[in-house]
């Protein structure tokens, strides 16, 4: 995809080499298991051997297999808060989930320093390019991607304020760290102050970006509040998929593969995911939900639908890639770079 000057990533200065060989999927040791705040805990995966693992920027996540006991191995997607200069390990940071389908669980309670896990290549949908002015907005644990994307603007002499909401100051993770930058960073505990107030956004800034992760209602009160900025300069992370519409179109349809050489029917109660599966033509998947970005696929003809948790507007009306766990397609057919 050519690049432009709104997808330029903004981190310019010198790229580590990357590690040479390393797998898709690595074991790394915790090497320490913190709490940083109110139902808030940071590991630190290390690469046993000392080896490198591999680069990351800023936004970036991973995904962590969970061997648990009752449920099989879990899959969960987390993002990275620690050092992109450090070679040989990642921190992320995990919030204990009162409704947890297992992972914050077992991480919380289960997992210890010392044990051995199953970690993913990172993965960036929440890129930080180019401008000359961020508004940072992060709800709860939506800070642990700002806090990377904050060590870059500084880095870069870049300007940037944040917006930081939580239940409560002592559930707020990272605020010893965020004191250095005084009043560039406003803590906003609901408890006390209620809802963020987000006035700022009412009028746009010359080549500005906004970056948001949060809770949905977050979300959604940013989206309104930033209507009047263009819609590239508005990035959002979500922890779980946006609410989608009914599907547009129920009835069957065609995918044209090139590079297999085949013509896959997929029904009416049948993923794309699936479909393809089925047809011997497999595609590497992780949250079944369009929002960590593993199964992305090129689209080279047909309009497909967009069920995703990933694309702003532009990207959806490009139609040249799909997230195959969700989306599907409007038209008859889509032909897919497979």
């Amino acid at each position: 995809m050519p690049t432009t000057a709104a997808s330029l990533p903004v981190d310019a200065s010198p790229t580590p080499k990357p590690a040479v060989g390393h797998p898709g999927i690595q074991s790394l040791r915790v090497a320490r298991k913190d709490v940083l705040a109110d139902g808030v805990v940071r590991l630190r995966l290390e690469e046993p051997n000392n080896a490198r693992v591999p680069d990351w920027t800023p936004g970036s996540h991973i995904e962590l297999v969970l061997p648990t006991e009752d449920q099989g191995a879990l899959s969960r997607h987390y993002s990275l808060c620690g050092d992109r200069w450090d070679a040989h390990a990642y921190e992320v940071a995990v919030l204990r989930e009162p409704n947890s389908r297992g992972g914050s669980h077992y991480i919380h309670d289960v997992l210890a320093v010392g044990d051995m896990i199953t970690v993913g290549t990172p993965r960036n949908n929440f890129l930080l390019t180019q401008g000359t002015r961020y508004e940072f907005i992060a709800g709860g644990i939506g800070i642990t991607p700002i806090m990377t994307m904050i060590a870059a603007a500084e880095k870069l002499g870049i300007d940037w304020h944040l917006h930081y909401g939580g239940r409560s100051r002592v559930s707020m993770a990272f605020l010893d760290e965020l004191a250095q930058y005084g009043d560039r960073v406003t803590v906003w505990p609901q408890d006390e102050l209620g809802h963020l107030n987000l006035s700022f956004l009412n009028e746009p800034i010359e080549n500005g970006r906004v970056y948001c992760c949060g809770p949905e209602p977050l979300l959604n009160a940013v989206a309104g509040a930033a209507s009047e900025w263009p819609k590239w300069a508005v990035r959002f992370e979500r922890f779980v998929p946006a609410t989608q519409p009914p599907p547009v179109r129920t009835e069957p349809f065609e995918l044209e593969l090139t590079r297999s050489k085949k013509c896959v029917t997929v029904g009416t109660n049948e993923t794309v995911l699936s479909a393809l599966g089925n047809a011997g033509v497999p595609v590497l998947a992780s949250c079944m939900e369009g929002v960590c970005g593993t199964c992305e696929v090129s689209v080279l003809r047909g309009t497909p639908e967009h069920r995703d948790s990933l694309l702003n507007d532009a990207e959806r009306a490009k139609n040249d890639r799909m997230f195959v766990c969700v989306s599907r397609s409007i038209t008859d057919k889509l032909v897919l770079d497979l």
